[in-house]
């Protein structure tokens, strides 16, 4: 799928750069709490960015899509892991690994949309390197995906905060 593709299903939402909603704070205070992790974040990808919906344990509000990491994630099914962002090649040299938020754990699950689209992911990251997540870890973390998704499903049906571009 291509960005614009992705942008456009996305923007279908009406979701981007509106408020924090306690709906979502509350599944990524749950992901953190429950995987033992410092950063948990509901990102969202247009053409140009992530961001994020909501966070906790990270202060900025996006990044370029250069530096993200659920750009990997939402390329394929499933849980998309990387134990130790220094060690591998493709982030290594990431200024996300690099410097401030220093991660090293990344595990996200694509947000999919009902057509099939891929428009962000629920992640959570750690400073440190850790283990994979075991099955169920992996399986409560696709469950906060579909609950994510069943929210922006329910706020677009309501027609909540659509703002078009």
């Amino acid at each position: 799928m291509t960005h614009a593709h992705r942008s456009t299903e996305l923007k279908g939402y009406g979701i981007l750069d509106s408020d924090n909603e306690p709906e979502f704070d509350s599944i990524v205070r749950e992901a953190a709490t429950a995987l033992g992790a410092p950063i948990a974040l509901v990102s969202l990808l247009d053409e140009h960015r992530q961001w994020f919906k909501a966070r906790v344990g990270l202060s900025i509000s996006e990044t370029p899509l250069s530096m993200s990491f659920c750009t990997h994630a939402v390329q394929q099914e499933g849980v998309f892991e990387i134990s130790d962002a220094s060690r591998d090649d493709r982030f290594a040299d990431n200024p996300l690994v690099t410097g401030d938020p220093n991660i090293r754990f990344y595990a996200g699950v694509p947000l999919r949309t009902q057509s099939g689209s891929r428009i962000g992911t629920i992640c959570i990251i750690d400073r440190r390197p850790r283990r994979a997540l075991c099955a169920e870890e992996k399986d409560y973390l696709e469950a906060l995906a579909q609950r994510v998704m069943m929210l922006l499903e329910d706020r677009r049906r309501r027609g909540v905060a659509v703002r078009l571009a």
